[in-house]
């Protein structure tokens, strides 16, 4: 059975690189991104390795965003499997010097804009008792370590880990929910001193999105080995 996988934040980055697996894994990739530019040329770049890209607008800050390219997707006969929440900004500023409006920002899209993409696609994954979210975290967002990134990143990043715990929970049977942590990734957002390519980053990534039915829910991953957050 071919797999429809929907991508947020798809058009540079860890996210391309995820599209790009998937594809070539024969999954069906929604790419998405708010600018249809950036989007469309990024599924032009796929589209030339032959796999099966097709590219949706998509602000996940925007819940009515989210919901109408649900409803696109459902007119046009795509179920999604697979949702995998990339999208993301990472504003620097310590706890009490960052700004009201930065933390609406960072919260809306890091962390409400995976809600509303559950909100908008689990469902069917419930109705068809089969699905795999992966939300992208960041250990700067890990409790156990003090949260010590910048603060509205690791707040975001800290709400979107108990979402995986919580979705998992109430997803039910066949439905894997799960966080990746792709560790530090030279990207625009990770910068050119980074470790770690683009490929090793999306590649836990990739691997929970595919995971076996007999695999756990509700947990976290770095580079396929369960860590604690």
């Amino acid at each position: 059975m071919t797999r429809t996988a929907l991508v947020t934040g798809g058009n540079r980055g860890i996210g391309l690189e995820v599209c790009r697996q998937l594809a070539r894994l024969g999954h069906r990739v929604v790419l998405t991104a708010r600018d249809e530019k950036d989007g469309g040329r990024a599924v032009e770049s796929l589209a030339k390795e032959g796999g099966d890209v097709s590219f949706e607008p998509l602000d996940v800050s925007r819940e009515d965003s989210v919901f109408a390219c649900a409803e696109r997707l459902k007119a046009g006969g795509r179920a999604v499997d697979v949702l995998v929440n990339n999208a993301g900004v990472y504003p620097q500023g310590g706890l009490l010097d960052t700004s009201p409006q930065v933390y609406r920002e960072t919260l809306s899209i890091n962390f409400l804009g995976a809600l509303w993409t559950s909100l908008a696609f689990v469902p069917g994954m419930q109705r068809r008792r089969w699905g795999r979210v992966v939300n992208v975290t960041s250990g700067y967002g890990f409790l156990k370590d003090g949260v010590p990134g910048p603060a509205a990143y690791a707040l975001s990043k800290s709400a979107l880990n108990a979402l995986t715990v919580k979705l998992a929970s109430e997803a039910g049977r066949g439905v894997k929910v799960n966080t990746a942590d792709p560790g530090w990734v030279r990207t625009r957002m990770g910068g050119t001193g980074a470790p770690r390519s683009v490929e090793e980053g999306a590649a836990g990534i990739v691997w929970l999105a595919t995971l076996p039915d007999d695999w756990p829910t509700g947990c976290f991953f770095r580079d396929r080995r369960r860590i604690a957050w």
